[in-house]
């Protein structure tokens, strides 16, 4: 029994682990993600005060972005992290000016993360179940035709895969996170307790999730070695 022959660059499956890298930012990215978080929860559960906790969180996206500038090395991760704690700032400030408490101005945080999965997974999900999973995209974004990979129903199922493994955490995180969010605003858990659930749970599941994922693909493509036919 011969085995499969390993990826190469030029092969789909390795253009796909290559781009998926590159957008995921790697263990690095998803540390620079992943502090903000926790000196947001650790400060805000020891302290009770939202801006404390606002401000260290930033400072820490800020050390990331010094560094980074200093390495001449990309920025787009850290940007990100501190696009997400602006809007989730935004979230806080919103329930703050409508007299809610610290309390449900730190649940107010978290929110627009929540939202944001439940967004990503709908429409990644939509792609598949039409035929079109977002992760041919990426394919035909190196191939020079966006399109052309529709036509090998290899790719298709094999892309189809690769976008239901980007789905699964992100409905996960919808699944665990929401029944607490509305718990916390509403009577059926202590807001303090339900701000240490959704900050664990953030964390939890995030990082560890995408390493989950990411572990999964990389199974997926090495079962592979398709031939990149570009075009022109």
């Amino acid at each position: 029994m011969t085995s499969q022959p390993a990826p190469t660059a030029d092969t789909v499956e390795a253009v796909v682990r290559r781009q998926l890298s590159r957008a995921l930012g790697g263990k690095r990215g998803m540390l620079e993600a992943a502090v903000p978080t926790i000196m947001f929860t650790v400060t805000f559960l020891s302290t009770k005060d939202l801006r404390t906790a606002l401000s260290l969180s930033v400072a820490a996206a800020l050390v990331a972005l010094v560094i980074r500038l200093v390495q001449r090395s990309s920025i787009q991760f850290v940007v990100n992290a501190l696009i997400g704690i602006a809007i989730g700032t935004f979230f806080a400030l919103r329930a703050a000016r409508a007299g809610g408490d610290a309390n449900e101005q730190a649940l107010a945080y978290f929110l627009p993360g929540l939202l944001y999965n439940g967004a990503y997974a709908v429409v990644m999900s939509f792609s598949n179940l039409v035929r079109w999973p977002v992760m041919g995209f990426m394919v035909g974004s190196v191939t020079g035709d966006l399109t052309e990979w529709r036509k090998d129903r290899q790719l298709v199922t094999l892309c189809s895969r690769l976008t239901w493994v980007l789905v699964l955490p992100c409905v996960l995180r919808v699944v665990v996170q929401a029944p607490i969010y509305l718990a916390g605003v509403g009577d059926g858990m202590d807001p303090e307790a339900a701000v240490a659930a959704l900050g664990l749970s953030k964390l939890a599941m995030g990082w560890p999730l995408q390493l989950a994922a990411l572990a999964t693909m990389a199974w997926l493509l090495a079962r592979n070695a398709t031939p990149v036919k570009t075009t022109g």
